[in-house]
């Protein structure tokens, strides 16, 4: 065992059921550099540091730490050696706030016992301001963004004094402002002598911070390169075992009728605050029309509004031509409104159902899903999850009957894109198509995108990542403060001028 390694995983096997996550894994990272961990879905990736910080047990192996051998049975263990790790899936209490989440398990007490959640509020504060997260200690998790709660996660690491970090997927639900100071609290726990784990599937940030890179394909190790050495071409294709094109080919835009027409709509926030202002906008058949704004500006709630998730306070939505500003959820997807949500767990999926009862949350009491719309044909079920566990390449541990909460993020979001898509219907309101995919889905989703478009479906895509929006759109939308303030046609504007007026700053004349 080298001293200058801060970890290492030696013959490192994980299995669950017939699924081998990780397979005879060696894995060294050396103290004080930044390791990129970097794979397809269902690589293995998170399984390994799951490991690492105690969450699972390996089948075999053996792991040292600062050169010397160790056994972590749990979280607790990994805390005391100083691991910490800001989790993919967020580990957070909805009705807490930060500051309660922050000292679960390591909370401060007064002299008599008591809990001292006023000096760890303080504390929180200063390590909020001290890394620039502007995170406010007494806001409760279910009042606050996705994009914070990431923050939160980073924030309860950070208060445990963790010398060891492991970052897993820490930037799929940040906007790209937020990517950019990531990187720099990455760069920052660098030169505080720190060492980083960062599990990503975005090359460019593997280049920015990243002192070496681990690739992974299926449970094993492909290789280990110095990044300084490689570009992002050469890593994507270790990652899938192919050339994978990052520009996509798109046809000429064939405009149909308008499908979706929202006239000066205004929705209130969870709070009562008022998040979109007096928004018109429309899309038409085979049209993507991108929203590009900075996470907080009233995104959310424009599509949760449009979904009939939470209810509009004035103006109307309408859906090939039909007024459905006060139908139900049910009947908007009857009327063949489709919507790919924001966060997958709290509104995409049900953690406890299988693939098979996932893909058909949406038309389970529809033919050829029930028998004499009386029972469920479970068989049809498994048969429609088998197709789009082949079409959109998702990977279980236990085909269609595996749960959705035991697979891996980027496999959730295939199951969601593959049943929306599935549904064929007319409007397609998505956020975040693309968020914890890997180089190669992330290329597949954009072309399945695409083909909906193609096929005369109307697409609304907000999407933080800006090459996406510019990528795929025919038209961009700008939203500041819950109102749009500017529309061009694709070629119009720039990537810079787009994220100027993300930023609020003034309509492109």
């Amino acid at each position: 065992m080298s001293e200058k390694n801060s970890i290492e995983m030696r013959g490192i096997t994980k299995r669950f059921g017939a699924l081998l996550a990780n397979d005879n894994i060696d894995l060294m990272v050396p103290e004080n550099q930044v390791l990129a961990l970097l794979g397809e879905n269902g690589a293995g990736k998170s399984t390994l540091m799951s490991i690492l910080f105690g969450l699972y047990q390996p089948d075999s192996g053996s792991i040292f730490i600062r050169g010397e051998k160790v056994k972590i049975t749990n979280p607790n263990d990994a805390t005391r050696l100083r691991i910490g790790m800001v989790h993919q899936h967020f580990k957070l209490i909805h009705n807490y706030t930060v500051a309660e989440n922050i000292i679960l398990g390591a909370e401060s007490k007064t002299k008599v016992g008591m809990l001292d959640l006023q000096t760890a509020e303080k504390k929180v504060a200063e390590l909020s301001d001290l890394y620039g997260l502007k995170v406010n200690p007494t806001d409760k998790i279910e009042d606050i963004t996705v994009g914070m709660q990431q923050r939160v996660e980073i924030l309860k690491v950070l208060y445990r004094n963790a010398d060891i970090i492991i970052f897993d997927e820490p930037t799929a639900v940040l906007t790209p402002q937020e990517i950019d100071d990531l990187m720099d609290i990455i760069r920052r726990l660098k030169s505080e002598g720190k060492t980083i784990i960062l599990i990503t599937h975005k090359l460019r940030e593997i280049k920015a911070v990243a002192d070496q890179c681990t690739v992974l394909r299926r449970g094993k190790i492909i290789g280990t390169v110095q990044v300084a050495d490689v570009n992002e071409d050469q890593l994507a294709e270790m990652m899938v075992g192919r050339v994978v094109k990052f520009e996509i080919e798109k046809q000429p835009l064939k405009l149909g009728a308008e499908v979706l027409k929202i006239e000066n709509l205004n929705v209130r926030d969870s709070r009562g605050n008022l998040a979109v202002h007096d928004l018109s906008l429309s899309v038409g058949a085979g049209e993507i029309l991108g929203i590009a704004g900075i996470d907080g500006n009233g995104q959310r709630e424009l599509l949760y509004a449009l979904a009939g998730m939470i209810p509009c306070e004035s103006g109307r939505i309408i859906l090939d031509g039909e007024d459905i500003t006060s139908l139900s959820i049910r009947k908007r997807i009857e009327r063949g409104l489709t919507h790919i949500p924001e966060d997958r767990q709290k509104h995409g999926l049900v953690g406890d159902f299988s693939i098979s009862e996932n893909v058909v949350l949406k038309n389970y009491y529809l033919p050829p899903f029930t028998k004499n719309n009386i029972v469920l044909d479970s068989k049809e079920m498994v048969n429609r999850a088998e197709k789009l566990i082949s079409d959109f390449d998702i990977r279980s541990s236990a085909g269609s009957e595996t749960k959705a909460k035991d697979m891996s993020g980027g496999n959730q979001q295939k199951v969601i894109v593959a049943r929306e898509i599935d549904l064929e219907g007319k409007l397609l309101a998505i956020a975040q198509p693309t968020r914890g995919l890997d180089v190669g889905a992330i290329e597949y989703i954009r072309k399945r995108i695409l083909q909906e478009r193609d096929n005369g479906c109307a697409v609304l895509l907000i999407s933080f990542e800006l090459d996406e929006i510019m990528n795929l759109c025919d038209r961009i939308a700008t939203i500041s403060k819950g109102t749009i303030i500017g529309t061009y046609k694709a070629g119009e504007v720039t990537e810079r001028e787009i994220g100027i007026m993300m930023a609020g700053s003034k309509a492109k004349s």
